[in-house]
């Protein structure tokens, strides 16, 4: 993919997350493809495979955190790779206030997310 096609469809990816539309986003991923979360037991963090999978992360996390929403500050591209500097906020139903620096590298098949591999920093 060229780096305008890339860029552009981070930004159909970054409208869905921003909507909570789950399945839209889900759709962007390749069948088998990855997202790969920042926290977990395994040094590289969790790891879901598949669109399903991945579903199975998300609707907790919009149930638990209706108002959470990503603020994109940097995007860049290089052929079906790309970079995404964002900062996260989120309100979790007991009240508590969650604020992230991250960032999210993507790799694309074909115009499908292969993997998504998510760093982040927790702010405060």
């Amino acid at each position: 993919m060229m780096e305008e096609e890339t860029l552009a469809l981070v930004d159909r990816i970054s409208v869905a997350f921003a909507a909570h539309d789950i399945d839209a986003m889900v759709s962007h991923f390749a069948e088998n493809g990855a997202f790969v979360n920042a926290v977990g037991p395994d040094y590289f963090g969790t790891s879901y495979q598949g669109r399903e999978e991945i579903r199975t992360y998300f609707e907790p996390l919009f149930e638990k955190a209706g108002d959470v929403r990503w603020d994109k500050h940097d995007i860049r591209a290089i052929g079906d790779k790309a970079y995404a500097e964002w900062r996260r906020h989120a309100t979790l139903a007991d009240g508590t206030k969650q604020d992230w620096l991250g960032v999210d590298i993507y790799t694309f098949k074909d115009g499908e997310i292969l993997k998504k591999d998510t760093y982040i920093k927790v702010v405060g």
